[in-house]
C-alpha cells in the first residue's frame, strides 16, 4: 500500500496528533468532507431541494456496500444507528414464551439491551461466560440449547478485539434452524466479511468507526427468508411500493429491505458514506485488512518490548482485529498521560484500548509506545 497516499486523505496526520481510537469514532477523510461540502452547498444555494437526486445517490451507494458484504443491494436498508437496527430484528419476531436468545458477557450494550427487553414477553436470555477476554465460536455453539431461537454476537469484540469465527457459528445455526444475528460495527471497514459464506441472517452496523463515516448513520442487512418472517413494527410512507401516490394509502410493503426505511434517511450521512466507500474502493478491501492486521501485530510486539502484554497476545492471526487492549493498574492516569502527549486512544472497563487504522504508520506506533514507556 502507498501509505503516503493513504495518509494524504487524513489532514490530522499533518499535525502532531496520533489517532488510535477508530474503535470509538473515526476522523473524517477528505473524501468524506468533500461530499458533505457538496451536499451543503446544494442545500444552501444551488438546487436546495435535492431530495430526488440524493435519494438516487443513496440507492447507488448500496451497490458498493453490497459488494463489500457480498450481497445484493436490495438486501440492505439504512438506519440511524446499530441499536435501532438490532431493534428491527428483536421487535419483528413473533416470540413465544420460553424462546431462548444466546448472547455473551462481553457484548457492547447495543447488542444486549434490545434482547433483554424481550424478557417481558417471556423470552429467556442465556449468557455465555467469557474466558480471558475471549468468547469463541466453540463457546457459542457449546451453549446453544434446544429452545435457542436466535444467536447474536459481535463480529469483533469491542473491548478485547477478538474476531470470532462467524462462519463456524453461521453453519451451525443454519443446520439447526437458528437465526444468526451479527453486530458488525467493530469489524467492517477494517476486516472483510462475506455474509453469504458466514450464513448471517441479520447484520447491523453504524458507519462512524472503522467505516470512517458520520455518527447517526447506519445500515442493516437481512436475508429475504428472514424478512418474510419479520413483522414490521413501524411503517412509514417510504416503506410501501407506491410511495409517491400520496393519497391512495396503499400499505403494500416494499419487497426489498428498504421497507425498513420508514421515512427520510440522513442524506448527509449517505453522502458521507459514499465518500468513505470511495476511499476504501480506491485502496482495496484486502489491502486495508492486511494493513490493519499488520499495524495491530506491530503494536502488540512493540508493547511487549516495554513489558506490556496485550490481552490477545498469542491469539491466532485469524482471530485478530485492529483493536489492541491491555490492562494497567492506573489506566485512567495513563490515558490522561497519553492524551496530554497527543496520543488518542480509549479507556474501557479499566483498560487501555488502542485501535489504529490502515493509514496509521509504524512511526506513529513507535512514538505512542515511547510515550507509554515514559509514563511514571
Amino acid at each position: 500500500m502507498d501509505l503516503k497516499k493513504a495518509r494524504s486523505f487524513f489532514p490530522h496526520t499533518e499535525t502532531d496528533l496520533i489517532y488510535f481510537n477508530h474503535a470509538a469514532t473515526s476522523p473524517l477523510p477528505t473524501t468524506v468532507t468533500e461530499r458533505i461540502t457538496e451536499y451543503a452547498e446544494e442545500r444552501s444555494f444551488k438546487w436546495v431541494d435535492n431530495f430526488p437526486k440524493v435519494s438516487e445517490f443513496a440507492k447507488s451507494t448500496k451497490e458498493d456496500l453490497g459488494k463489500m458484504l457480498n450481497c445484493p443491494a436490495e438486501r440492505i436498508a439504512y438506519t440511524d444507528n446499530t441499536t435501532n437496527g438490532i431493534n428491527i430484528l428483536a421487535s419483528g419476531i413473533n416470540w413465544k414464551k420460553g424462546d431462548r436468545i444466546l448472547l455473551n458477557d462481553l457484548e457492547f450494550p447495543a447488542n444486549v439491551y434490545p434482547f433483554l427487553n424481550l424478557r417481558k414477553e417471556g423470552v429467556e436470555i442465556d449468557m455465555v461466560k467469557s474466558h480471558n477476554g475471549i468468547v469463541s465460536a466453540e463457546d457459542i455453539i457449546g451453549n446453544i440449547k434446544p429452545g435457542t431461537r436466535l444467536v447474536s454476537i459481535s463480529f469483533v469484540q469491542f473491548l478485547t478485539g477478538y474476531k470470532v469465527d462467524l462462519e463456524k457459528i453461521g453453519n451451525y445455526c443454519e443446520e439447526n434452524g437458528i437465526i444468526f444475528s451479527v453486530d458488525a460495527i467493530q469489524g467492517l471497514g477494517a476486516l472483510r466479511l462475506n455474509v453469504n459464506k458466514c450464513k448471517i441472517d441479520f447484520l447491523s452496523a453504524g458507519t462512524q468507526k472503522w467505516l470512517l463515516g458520520l455518527q447517526g448513520f447506519a445500515f442493516i442487512y437481512l436475508t429475504e427468508k428472514l424478512q418474510n418472517k419479520l413483522d414490521m413494527g413501524y411503517v412509514g410512507w417510504l416503506s410501501v411500493e407506491d410511495a409517491w401516490n400520496l393519497l391512495q394509502y396503499n400499505l403494500t410493503p416494499l419487497k426489498t429491505a428498504a421497507r425498513y426505511q420508514n421515512g427520510t434517511i440522513s442524506h448527509i450521512g449517505a453522502c458521507a458514506f459514499r465518500g468513505s466507500l470511495d476511499l476504501f474502493l480506491n485502496f482495496g478491501w484486502d489491502e486495508i485488512e492486511n494493513q490493519v492486521i499488520e499495524n495491530a501485530s506491530y503494536l502488540t510486539s512493540s508493547l511487549k518490548k516495554i513489558g506490556i502484554v496485550p490481552l490477545l497476545d498469542g491469539c491466532a492471526k485469524e482471530n485478530l482485529s485492529g483493536i489492541v487492549t491491555f490492562k494497567h493498574d492506573d489506566a485512567q492516569k495513563l490515558f490522561e498521560h497519553l492524551a496530554t502527549n497527543k496520543v488518542s486512544c480509549a479507556v474501557r472497563e479499566g483498560m487501555i484500548r488502542m485501535s489504529p487504522h490502515f493509514y496509521n504508520s509504524k512511526e506513529e506506533i513507535d512514538k505512542a509506545v515511547d510515550v507509554l514507556k515514559k509514563f511514571k
